[in-house]
């Protein structure tokens, strides 16, 4: 019998033999041929008859294929990789997504263990744009299909996690994309350069024997491995893996929950109304994400243990290291022991000394031990998918999870790349990138470097004049979801053309490869404006006091201080190398600029305030860009004519563009427009709409844009 079977639907005479062709690999992939795993792919005809001799000839082959070959090869149809696929579907690409269980999102079929997730469900935000929408949606991916936003799979702010499962699985089938389940992936190898293959490729190999060869693999099976220390008498710990989630069983004991995260206070929430003491112990303390504004610390929906531990009833936390801890059982409890170390302990005693610890007291915090202790210690990477030959290194910042470039790309193996949650690493507790609704902008951003870098699409850009500059921009930081999730980390970047006189708009840019642009996509830059979105350098943190009366600026000449998350921009008149990157401004995530322009911090997020938002960013604009970007009524360009001798640049577009009306922004359908300018109901931005008094002097506005 052939072993393997090299065809490809294109080599095919005609469309019959390629139809018939597709459904034989169907066949053998759902199991007809012995392959016991499912394949789910879009299919819009009816599948031909095994008459044909080349259909009968390749049904009597397939027995022996042991061998499929793809471009790209995604592990894991979790959220990430269903993102990925869609993207490489969407592009016409040669891809294969490989899970192993028999349903996409299986993580979320097990946790969290109490079944509430805590990722938001905002169905509700008075506008009806989708992009701002995006801001508050935590649960969706994206795609070019509304209905398949997250908000009409649950109702519940909080969803159920079988919720997200119903979601990825609907998503798969309506977008059609090439999902082979039941299928684990194991031993991932790359193979270096051949004369075929001058890039190298990588093979795979499943639980079924079953050999794949991919051209680029793309890992996104998250962090799905629970993190289990191992100390003396850890073999008495429940795991939070497979923990009695029956508050029943809890009634009247007393517990220890080793953690301090979102999955432990999870796990104290479902039964402390039910239990005698809940103590709760890690390393560090806690961390509340509403003051760290990290979203992966305690959300405090899951943190009532802290009003029962601050309010005297019985519960309480402590800060030890789990890996100095001793667990004995003893007349049917747990007790626990602590020393600096077991080392210093037996050492001391050799020597004849007594070396006091905390248990030596009579008033030890854990002296009257416990009925439960669970484990509830977080989640690592799955390192164990690779073959020695092509194993990642592990992070330095962070040793969980692989270790990566800014290009999604591990640092010692080419052409193997990263997506979702593993690779949180570059922006660990800064941004969003661990969670749906910020690495689905990051697995956007991966496919369009890998579009350019392996298949010759350069990053799309949008042109537009110049004199739309501030409509565009204005519009982008009031609605662009990517740099508001991603804060910091994803940009918008403005690439000027012909003289300054157009631009192009270059979206959710890694701003940490700003030095690379020209590499990463194709565009040549030079001058160049970096939108981003960031906190204030010092607004938050574990001893700050996120809630003291100055914590808002509203005063637009104090723009630079202010504190909440706000729309920055960064003008370079050339674009920093890589050197230059390296070099730390302050707390800010880019080199030094040129100039840099914060736009004044809105309790309503919304960056629209004629004289505190749009006017200082128009003068800013105006300054770097050495142009006028008012728009004039017919009065106003006759008497600025009259008075300097020649009309503002843009009274020269025509009669039709001299008069004001209300309208809406630039959009990227119209390209450039001359007419438009970003504004609220009842206000223009002419020179008219400020009155004498209220401009600001020369000198001010040269501090504002410095």
């Amino acid at each position: 019998m052939v072993g393997v079977l090299r065809c490809s639907s294109s080599s095919l005479p005609h469309t019959q033999a390629r139809q018939e062709f597709t459904t034989i690999l169907q066949l053998w992939s759902v199991g007809v041929m012995g392959g016991g795993s499912k394949i789910t792919e879009p299919s819009t005809r009816h599948a031909p008859s095994l008459s044909s001799p080349l259909l009968l000839l390749l049904v009597l082959l397939a027995g022996g294929v042991s061998s499929l070959n793809h471009d790209y090869c995604v592990v894991g149809a979790g959220p990430a990789g269903l993102q990925m696929g869609y993207f490489l579907h969407k592009a016409g690409r040669d891809y294969i997504i490989l899970e192993r269980a028999n349903h996409s999102g299986s993580f979320f079929s097990k946790y969290p263990r109490h079944r509430r997730l805590i990722s938001i469900n905002k169905r509700y935000t008075g506008h009806i744009n989708q992009e701002f929408n995006l801001r508050h949606d935590w649960n969706s991916l994206l795609s070019d299909d509304e209905s398949l936003l997250f908000k009409h799979f649950s109702s519940d702010f909080f969803p159920e996690n079988d919720s997200m499962v119903r979601y990825l699985n609907e998503f798969v089938v309506r977008q059609g994309l090439r999902v082979r389940y039941n299928t684990a992936v194991r031993d991932i190898r790359r193979v270096p350069s051949t004369v075929q293959q001058p890039s190298g490729y990588f093979t795979i190999r499943d639980q079924h024997n079953r050999h794949y060869t991919c051209r680029y693999m793309i890992v996104a099976t998250g962090m799905g491995i629970p993190n289990t220390p191992t100390f003396p008498g850890s073999d008495l710990v429940h795991g939070y893996e497979d923990l009695q989630i029956d508050p029943s069983y809890y009634e009247g004991k007393s517990v220890l929950i080793l953690g301090r995260g979102n999955a432990a206070f999870e796990t104290a929430d479902a039964i402390y109304g039910v239990t005698n003491v809940v103590h709760m112990m890690a390393r560090t303390r806690a961390r509340l994400s509403w003051n760290t504004h990290y979203v992966g610390d305690l959300r405090a929906v899951n943190n009532a243990l802290l009003d029962t531990y601050q309010l005297k009833s019985l519960d309480g936390l402590l800060e030890a290291a789990v890996e100095d801890m001793r667990l004995e059982r003893r007349d049917g409890r747990i007790f626990v022991q602590f020393a600096k170390t077991f080392k210093q302990i037996n050492e001391s005693k050799e020597s004849g000394e007594h070396l006091m610890s905390e248990n030596d007291f009579d008033n030890f915090s854990l002296r009257e031990g416990y009925d439960v202790v669970i484990r509830c210690l977080g989640f690592k990477f799955d390192f164990s998918i690779f073959h020695n030959s092509t194993m990642p290194r592990r992070s330095m910042k962070k040793s969980k999870y692989p270790g990566i470039k800014h290009t999604y790309e591990a640092q010692n193996v080419p052409g193997l790349y990263f997506a979702g949650t593993v690779t949180h690493s570059l922006d660990y507790r800064k941004s969003a990138g661990g969670f749906i609704h910020g690495f689905r902008y990051t697995v956007r951003a991966l496919h369009r470097l890998l579009e350019w870098r392996h298949e010759g699409q350069r990053w799309p850009v949008t042109s537009y004049a110049t004199r739309d500059l501030l409509n565009v921009l204005v519009r982008r930081m009031n609605e662009a979801s990517a740099p508001y999730q991603m804060s910091a980390y994803l940009a918008d970047i403005v690439v000027f053309r012909d003289d300054g006189e157009t631009f192009e708009l270059l979206q959710e840019f890694p701003v940490r490869l700003l030095a690379r642009l020209e590499e990463m996509t194709g565009r040549e830059a030079e001058e160049v404006i970096v939108h981003l979105m960031d906190y204030g350098p010092d607004f938050s943190g574990p001893d700050k006091d996120t809630f003291r009366e100055d914590r808002a600026v509203g005063d637009p000449m104090e723009a630079h201080r202010s504190n909440f998350l706000h729309p920055i921009f960064y003008y370079y008149k050339k674009l920093p190398i890589e050197t230059e990157m390296l070099m730390n401004w302050g707390k800010m995530p880019l080199p030094r600029p040129t100039r840099v322009h914060h736009v004044l911090e809105d309790f309503l997020t919304d960056w629209t305030a004629q004289q505190s938002h749009i006017l200082p960013l128009r003068r800013f604009l105006e300054f770097v860009t050495r142009r006028d970007l008012r728009h004039h009524h017919a009065h106003s360009c006759l008497t600025y004519a009259l008075t300097n001798g020649h009309p503002p640049p843009l009274c020269s577009l025509g009669s039709s563009h001299n008069v004001w009306s209300i309208h809406t922004l630039a959009s990227p359908q119209t390209q450039t427009s001359g007419e438009t300018e970003y504004v609220s109901p009842t206000i223009n931005l002419t020179s008219s709409a400020v009155p004498s008094s209220l401009r600001p002097s020369a000198a001010t506005l040269a501090s504002a844009t410095s």
